[in-house]
């Protein structure tokens, strides 16, 4: 191994990680919130990327439907819970946010294909079409058992991923699908070493977003009480923040950061209706080593799963990911040393 190629693997890498960063804070995001270990992420990164190509290729991405499904069942819901609780002035509200609200990017879906957009407003629409996707399943699954234990909400996280996994299998089928670059050309920086514009592109956007959910978390009141629901959430509750609605804010951003996943990797990767679990398991491996409490060491993990992956393809492209989840395990055993257990953890572990 010369150095050209150590610099080829660290680029491939650093892209990777890039976008294992995006989906690490997605994850801690909604962990930090809800105590739920959000494994669908990739699954709504993936639905980004085939809606994408379902774009590019001038048909209707099957999205639209899927979105439409889960918002008739999650306004239903919605409703049935508001007239048992006599709640009638609400019932427009709920039916506008829950049932017609998410339809707004399905009609901007419409349109576009009709009116033969051009592409930059096709790849917003591909992300926008997601967002609503990890909030109205999380109402349908998540919501109901909010308060039970950390382990039943994994559980029912695995669920909404192989519900997710059947449904991707329904409406695009077990193709797999490649999109164009979002920015063409390369950059030479020597005569044997080059970037492309897509990689930059990749490493560029994180770089941005990770900025702005910084700022986003410190200055602003939304991010506060994101951060204090975090922190406490019977100390939240007790000055005024509504876990619900911070837990609806975090579904949104992680579906909003899964949604930018999806169109970024499209370019580089064929993605099949199915990949979405790979991408969510090496994000995890991210907000792990950050302890799915730290943004800032979920950045340094995501970037080491890049760089580990890269280099790992190079020695053996079969064990890649083996090598990858391989570094799970020292992660996992000095944080099982260190960690302090509650009194509440030891009675869950208990039961």
């Amino acid at each position: 191994m010369d150095s050209s190629v150590i610099l080829i693997l660290l680029t491939d890498g650093i892209a990777n990680g890039a976008i294992y960063l995006l989906a690490g804070i997605g994850m801690v995001l909604v962990f930090s919130v809800t105590r739920v270990v959000f494994v669908p992420f990739g699954d709504v990164a993936v639905f980004a990327a085939l809606s994408l190509a379902a774009f590019e290729m001038d048909r209707l991405p099957p999205t639209v439907w899927m979105v439409a499904l889960l918002a008739a069942i999650a306004a239903v819901l919605e409703i049935v819970r508001l007239v048992r609780a006599r709640e009638y002035k609400r019932l427009p509200a709920a039916v506008a946010g829950w049932g017609l609200l998410p339809l707004v990017p399905c009609g901007a879906a419409w349109a576009l294909l009709a009116m033969h957009a051009p592409a930059p407003l096709k790849v917003l629409c591909a992300i926008l079409l997601v967002v609503p996707i990890a909030p109205l399943a999380a109402r349908i699954l998540l919501q109901p058992i909010a308060d039970a234990s950390s382990l039943a909400l994994l559980m029912a996280a695995l669920v909404m991923h192989f519900l997710f996994a059947g449904l991707g299998l329904m409406v695009f089928g077990p193709e797999g699908y490649r999109t164009q670059a979002l920015l063409d050309g390369t950059w030479n920086l020597g005569e044997t070493f080059s970037v492309s514009m897509q990689t930059l592109l990749m490493v560029g956007a994180a770089g941005v977003l990770g900025l702005m959910f910084y700022l986003f978390f410190e200055y602003t009141l939304i991010g506060k009480a994101l951060r204090a629901t975090a922190v406490n959430r019977v100390g939240a509750r007790l000055v005024g923040v509504r876990p619900a609605r911070t837990a609806l804010m975090a579904y949104l951003c992680a579906s909003l950061l899964a949604g930018l996943v999806g169109v970024l990797i499209a370019p580089i990767t064929p993605l099949y209706y199915d990949a979405g679990f790979t991408i969510g398991l090496k994000a995890f491996v991210a907000a792990i080593i950050g302890g799915l409490s730290s943004y800032p060491l979920t950045a340094v993990g995501a970037l080491a799963v890049g760089v580990l992956e890269s280099f790992g393809s190079f020695w053996s492209g079969a064990l890649k990911d083996v090598i990858v989840f391989s570094a799970l395990i020292p992660v996992l055993l000095v944080r099982s040393y260190y960690a302090v257990h509650s009194e509440d953890d030891v009675e869950e572990i208990n039961q």
